[in-house]
C-alpha cells in the first residue's frame, strides 16, 4: 500500500524521500512532487442540454467509463516519465478549460452533499491504481463552477465529511485533501469555502480520524495568490497556482512570500496548477519553482479540442502532443527517470 507523509518541508511516499538523492542543476529535488492537474478523470455530465459537448468524434456520445478507463491506462507512462502525483477533484474544473458560465452538472455529491456513489466508484478507481502504482492523489472536494450544486452550507460540510470518510474507510493512504479549488475566487456561492473561512473546513477535516489515522489537508488559491495567514496556520502543506504568472522570477517571488507569512513553519510548498510552458526555456515556471525548493505541476487547458491538453473532455489522454511531450520530457529529466 502506498503512503504519503510530511516531515518538515518534504514529501515521502512509503516512508522515503520521493526522489532520493535527486539534484537538477544543483537544486535538490528528493522531497518534492511533481504533478499534472488530471481533473477530469471522472468527469460527467448530468445535465442533457450541454452533454453532446462532450461526445467522441467516433461514438457521436459521451462515455464517463471509457474516459476514465483511458486515463487509467495512461498512468503507467506517466509515473515512466517521473510524474509521482495528479490532481482531481469530486467537482471538476472547467471542461472547456475557461468558463465564464458553467451549465452543466459535473458534480459527486447531491445537493444534500451525499456522495454519488457512481462518482466515487470512478475515483475509487483512480486512487486504486495510483496506489499500485505507488503515486500520490491530490484530492479537491468543491470547485467554484459546480459548487452551486449544494443547497446550503450544511451540505458543504456534510459533503467534505462524507469524503474524508470514505477517503478513510476505503483503505487509502496515498491521498492529500484540498478542500477547495481556488478559494479566492469570488464565484463561489458558499461563504464557508472563501478565503476568511475555508480554515474552519480544513480544521474540520482534520479532526476526522480512523484507527489515529487522519488526512493531510490544505486548499488553494487562484494563480499570483499567496496563502492567506489562517489558512498558513492550519494547513499541512500549501498550494500555489501559476496562472496567470507569465515572468518565472515572480513565480520563485511567491514561494518566499509563502514562507513569509505570518505562521509559516516548515511544510511542503507545492504548485498544483500552472497554464504557462516554454519547457525549452533554461527559466520557466517550472524550473523557478524547483529553483526555490517548491513542487510544480502542469495544467495543460488545450483549446477544446480532442486533440489537445488534459483539461476538455474527450481527453486524449495519452502523451500525444508537442506541450505534453515537452513537459512530461522535462519532468523526465528532473526526477532522472
Amino acid at each position: 500500500m502506498t503512503t504519503i507523509q510530511i516531515e518538515d518541508d518534504h514529501f515521502l511516499i512509503d516512508g522515503v524521500l520521493t526522489y532520493e538523492g535527486r539534484t537538477f542543476r544543483e537544486w535538490p529535488i528528493e522531497g518534492l512532487l511533481l504533478n499534472s492537474r488530471m481533473i477530469q478523470a471522472t468527469f460527467d455530465d448530468s445535465n442533457p442540454q450541454t452533454v453532446h459537448r462532450w461526445a467522441y468524434p467516433d461514438t457521436r456520445t459521451w462515455d464517463a467509463e471509457r474516459n476514465v478507463s483511458e486515463f487509467i491506462n495512461a498512468l503507467p507512462d506517466y509515473r515512466e516519465h517521473g510524474l509521482l502525483s495528479v490532481v482531481l477533484n469530486f467537482q471538476g474544473g472547467s471542461p472547456e478549460g475557461y468558463s465564464k458560465e458553467q451549465p452543466w452538472h459535473n458534480s459527486g455529491y447531491t445537493a444534500a452533499g451525499d456522495l454519488d456513489q457512481a462518482y466515487a466508484e470512478r475515483m475509487g478507481r483512480v486512487i486504486t491504481r495510483l496506489d499500485e502504482l505507488g503515486m500520490v492523489a491530490i484530492l479537491g472536494c468543491f470547485y467554484f463552477g459546480q459548487d452551486e450544486r449544494l443547497q446550503d452550507e450544511a451540505a458543504v460540510i456534510r459533503a467534505l465529511e462524507q469524503t474524508v470518510d470514505w477517503v478513510l474507510k476505503s483503505g487509502f493512504q496515498n491521498v492529500l485533501l484540498e478542500v477547495n479549488n481556488e478559494c479566492n475566487v469570488k464565484k463561489y456561492e458558499h461563504e464557508i469555502l472563501k478565503p476568511h473561512r475555508v480554515h474552519e473546513l480544513i480544521e474540520r477535516a482534520q479532526a476526522m480520524t480512523l484507527n489515529g489515522r487522519r488526512l493531510l489537508v490544505s486548499t488553494s488559491y487562484g494563480g499570483g495568490f499567496v496563502p492567506l495567514e489562517n489558512v498558513v496556520g492550519c494547513a499541512d502543506f500549501l498550494l500555489l497556482h501559476g496562472n496567470g504568472v507569465s515572468d518565472p522570477n515572480r513565480i520563485a517571488q511567491m514561494v518566499g512570500e509563502t514562507r513569509d507569512v505570518a505562521g509559516y513553519r516548515p511544510m511542503p510548498i507545492l504548485f498544483n496548477e500552472d497554464d504557462h510552458f516554454d519547457f525549452d526555456q533554461d527559466l520557466n515556471n517550472f524550473t523557478a519553482a524547483l529553483s526555490r525548493y517548491a513542487s510544480w505541476g502542469y495544467f495543460d487547458p488545450g483549446e477544446n479540442d480532442y486533440e489537445n491538453g488534459y483539461q476538455s473532455p474527450p481527453v486524449k489522454w495519452r502523451i500525444n502532443t508537442t506541450r505534453k511531450r515537452a513537459f512530461f520530457d522535462l519532468a523526465r529529466q528532473v526526477s532522472g527517470k
